[in-house]
């Protein structure tokens, strides 16, 4: 099947008039209408009730899209041509944009492969930019979630050449931290693929450097993936938005799994789509196979759910193939079919699934060094120790307390919800809403979106693969009570998806409203996407908050307080060899500040004060080089307990 055949079987049903223009109105009468049905009831409130004037609320989903909307109509029907007698630059320009992809039966010419690499080095360096940017709203502040510091943890722990540390053996709950397991072996109890991403920029000096690296990458695929789909103009407008998207810019900034599993996971992508072009063809196809299992064993040592998730319709696919037999459809319209030989079927086979047998070898061994346990990860022993009520799968609160134990943190265990349908059915709509405000916008996603599913016969099964992918991620987290951080951190490596799909639809928009006398509709189009990127970058005031600086300011709340917390201490301490003594905040779940290198060695520790457990009299034996001081996380109360012995 060809990338347009689907398009063939449509044409003669329906004239070329009303193939795109029917799904567009029919998506822009919706979303319009959503607009003024969301907007209706604010724009009805007292002035001195609505949280920040009559043009928008505090998230911007809709009404600053409005007049782009209501726009659409006048240039609908404005038909003469955008440019009388376009230079020869604008027509050159146009040309390059509408190269694509070469299949493997096609030869490529050393000027499209340099234009191609020149606009994919444009767009990783603006994804770079826009993370660096993001990153010098914060400074030097500490990071924010307890994720980042497990992360750190582990990638100090792979520093060190060592998968775990022993835990303090005279008095483990001491140093008791969250995400890092203390049973006897000290290590975070994440998968070691982000620490190993983590590993070499931390020792370079910032941690962050990996991340705004993953994001420039990241950005550079899915130029590739854009354009293997379609055209240069769909890999440029992707990969540009996924380079300067607000949520993928912050999280560029937070030291999680998402951007190492992204790369990996793009990667995945890119050229599992190779493969598919090579099996159609006949051409040599286990090389792609081979990248294709790697990117997808890296992102699985990340974040597995998520791996799994992506690559679920894609591994559909290839075992309906794998089973199908040796017929499969020319995609290049050339006419028969080219019979796969079985053993040819078997290399392809065997080099996909080799990195990942490989991959569960390495995770088995790391299960093994740590937990002690082959088939039991970190992640599922901190679980059930410590927040069992955290456990995946519905009934988790009951499930939970049934196996509750000694060593559960109650005040961050008791957060979880109960997962009943409604809740589940609540966080998939949530995160929905959230992955495409974070991602784009609201509005522009929902009517490409919407565009996409009127029209879904017409595109090809590459693209199919791609919006099932958002569907698939979405799916395996229904079993998960919490919605994720920001609304949307489980399903955060939807947002290149989303952005390609948008893309896609634009370009089959543009082409189609240039071939039916709509020309100045392509700017139309170009207008919306502008209007969320200004949405999304730049505050104007009093009209709106630009959604990266509500981000910035949202996670720098919690930074600010860390950095707060560390200047205390150094005041008291003096910089002398101390351990501080953190008695929790039992109303703060999300903020805890016992946090120590793996190996114990810094000049100021921390450990976790219980009121009903710690004996200080013991730990002032345990540490007579060290000044013992104590804090109430709470009150800010610091309390010396004793002086080191000299």
């Amino acid at each position: 099947m060809t990338k347009d055949s689907g398009d063939n079987e449509f044409a003669a049903s329906l004239t070329g008039r009303s193939r795109w223009s029917i799904p567009f109105w029919l998506a822009w009468l919706t979303v319009t209408g959503l607009v003024i049905w969301n907007e209706w009831p604010r724009w009805m409130m007292p002035a001195d009730k609505r949280a920040v004037g009559w043009w928008s609320d505090s998230s911007v989903d809709w009404t600053p899209f409005l007049p782009v909307l209501l726009l659409a109509i006048p240039i609908w029907l404005m038909r003469w041509p955008l440019l009388n007698r376009p230079p020869h630059w604008w027509s050159l320009v146009g040309q390059w944009l509408d190269e694509s992809c070469p299949t493997p039966l096609c030869t490529r010419s050393a000027s499209e492969n340099l234009r191609a690499f020149l606009l994919s080095g444009i767009v990783a360096a603006t994804g770079f930019a826009m993370s660096w940017y993001v990153g010098q709203q914060f400074g030097d502040l500490p990071p924010a979630y307890h994720d980042e510091y497990s992360y750190l943890f582990q990638a100090e722990t792979f520093l060190a050449g060592r998968l775990s540390f022993p835990s303090f053996e005279a008095m483990p709950e001491l140093f008791d931290q969250m995400h890092v397991l203390n049973e006897g072996r000290f290590a975070s109890r994440y998968f070691p693929g982000a620490g190993v991403w983590i590993a070499p920029f931390l020792r370079m000096g910032n941690a962050w450097w990996g991340h705004w690296t993953a994001h420039a990458i990241a950005s550079f695929l899915v130029f590739w993936i854009g354009r293997h789909l379609g055209n240069n103009r769909v890999g440029l407008l992707a990969g540009l938005l996924m380079a300067v998207s607000p949520g993928v810019g912050l999280f560029s900034n937070l030291l999680l799994a998402h951007h190492p599993a992204l790369v990996g996971l793009l990667i995945f992508v890119i050229t599992f789509l190779k493969l598919r072009e090579a099996l159609s063809c006949g051409t040599r196809a286990w090389g792609w196979a081979l990248m294709s299992g790697l990117g997808l064993t890296y992102a699985m040592l990340c974040r597995p759910m998520t791996a799994a998730g992506v690559g679920l319709p894609f591994g559909l696919w290839f075992g309906w193939w794998l089973l199908k037999g040796p017929a499969t459809p020319h995609r290049l319209g050339i006419p028969g079919q080219w019979n796969v030989p079985v053993r040819m079927r078997l290399q392809v086979a065997f080099a996909l699934v080799l990195p990942l047998v490989c991959g569960f070898a390495l995770l088995f061994a790391f299960n093994k060094a740590i937990t002690g346990d082959a088939l039991v990860t970190p992640y599922q022993q901190y679980t059930e120790i410590y927040t069992p009520r955290h456990v995946y799968g519905f009934n988790n609160r009951v499930r939970g307390e049934a196996a509750s134990g000694p060593k559960v943190l109650e005040h961050y265990d008791t957060w979880a919800e109960n997962l009943t349908p409604a809740l589940a059915a609540k966080n998939v709509w949530r995160r929905s809403i959230f992955s495409m405000r974070w991602t784009l916008g609201i509005v522009p996603l929902l009517l490409t979106g919407m565009v996409f599913l009127i029209t879904i016969p017409r595109w090809s099964s590459d693209w199919w693969l791609i919006a099932a992918a958002i569907v698939s991620l979405h799916a395996v987290h229904i079993p998960y009570w919490f919605e994720g951080i920001m609304g949307w951190h489980y399903v955060f490596e939807s947002a290149p998806f989303w952005l390609l799909l948008s893309a896609g639809v634009l370009d089959r928009l543009q082409r189609d409203w240039s071939a039916t006398d709509h020309p100045w509709m392509p700017i139309w189009g170009l207008s919306l996407v502008a209007m969320s990127v200004l949405v999304n970058l730049v505050t104007i005031v009093p009209l709106w908050p630009a959604r990266i600086d509500v981000g910035i300011a949202e996670v720098g709340f919690s930074r600010q307080r860390y950095a707060a917390f560390n200047q205390t201490v150094q005041q008291f301490t003096g910089g002398r060899r101390a351990l501080v003594l953190v008695q929790t905040d039992p109303s703060d779940r999300h903020m805890d500040y016992v946090v120590n290198d793996p190996g114990l060695q810094n000049q100021v520790l921390f450990g976790r004060f219980r009121s009903d457990a710690t004996d200080v009299g013991e730990v002032i034996k345990l540490f007579p080089d060290r000044d013992l001081w104590k804090i109430n996380a709470a009150t800010g109360e610091v309390t010396l307990l004793a002086r080191r012995n000299w």
